[in-house]
């Protein structure tokens, strides 16, 4: 039974980190600029008249959905450039003949770009705690939401960029799906507030039980049970999974 490669992990991993710290102005401290300017808007001037929400400040009550906000939106784009820009230098194909399983090249591409989304989502709960005070009630259960999320979504963006054959494909998913989702998603409001129609056509949104169980480990409320939001992030974690597995095995959009 042959081992992994972790020689290889390392230094697709090293090579990814490498490229987000030089470009780290653009990657790191613009979404952590638009967060504050999400707080100062939101947080201050909204917050003051919008009130508390569910006896949680609403200043505090929207950081669980920024932090989501950002970790989904990075978490696919990391993921997709980290696999697309190989691609589009024709290297892949050095990769593709390299004693390098898919696993190994997953590991390493998805490792580096959940890391930069975990250490952007620490950067973005540091930044919240200039603005306005929060406690975590579940900080366990924060970070295993932390860190499945941003797998699942890492995961995602890889098959994104698997799947794009240029850069405006490439785009287009996070910009027209995942940030509406988001946004949607009970990022800056819970779904109990809309009308009963609403909050069942809410439910048909997968970001609402991520922001969901995220916010509880937070607060300890939720707008949908804890043990559904885990296991629709598990479900999509698998689906990721075998998708993946099954674009490495047929070489789709890998070997042409």
């Amino acid at each position: 039974m042959s081992t992994a490669n972790w020689y290889a992990v390392a230094a697709i991993y090293r090579f990814e980190m490498a490229r987000w710290f030089r470009t780290l102005m653009q990657s790191a401290a613009a979404p952590v600029l638009s967060t504050a300017l999400y707080f100062v808007v939101f947080g201050a001037a909204i917050g003051a008249r919008v009130g508390a929400i569910g006896e949680v400040p609403y200043a505090a009550f929207i950081i669980p959905g920024l932090v989501m906000l950002s970790l989904l939106s990075e978490s696919v784009s990391n993921a997709s450039f980290g696999i697309y820009l190989p691609k589009w230098a024709g290297t892949i194909y050095e990769l593709l003949s390299a004693p390098v399983s898919p696993f190994e090249a997953l590991a390493g591409y998805v490792g580096a770009a959940a890391t930069k989304s975990l250490l952007l989502g620490a950067l973005i709960l540091g930044t919240a705690r200039l603005f306005v005070a929060y406690s975590i009630a579940h900080p366990v259960w924060m970070l295993a939401f932390l860190v499945l999320t941003a797998l699942s979504f890492c995961l995602f963006g890889f098959i994104l960029g698997i799947w794009a054959q240029n850069f405006e494909q490439l785009q287009v998913i996070p910009l027209m799906v995942i940030t509406p989702l988001t946004f949607l998603g009970g990022s800056f409001y819970s779904i109990n507030m809309l009308p009963p129609l609403w909050q069942k056509i809410a439910l048909l949104n997968p970001v609402v039980y991520l922001v969901s169980g995220f916010r509880w480990s937070f607060y300890g409320n939720a707008d949908v049970a804890v043990g559904l939001s885990l296991a629709m992030i598990v479900l999509f974690l698998v689906v990721c999974l075998a998708v993946v597995a099954w674009m490495f095995r047929t070489g789709y959009r890998l070997k042409s």
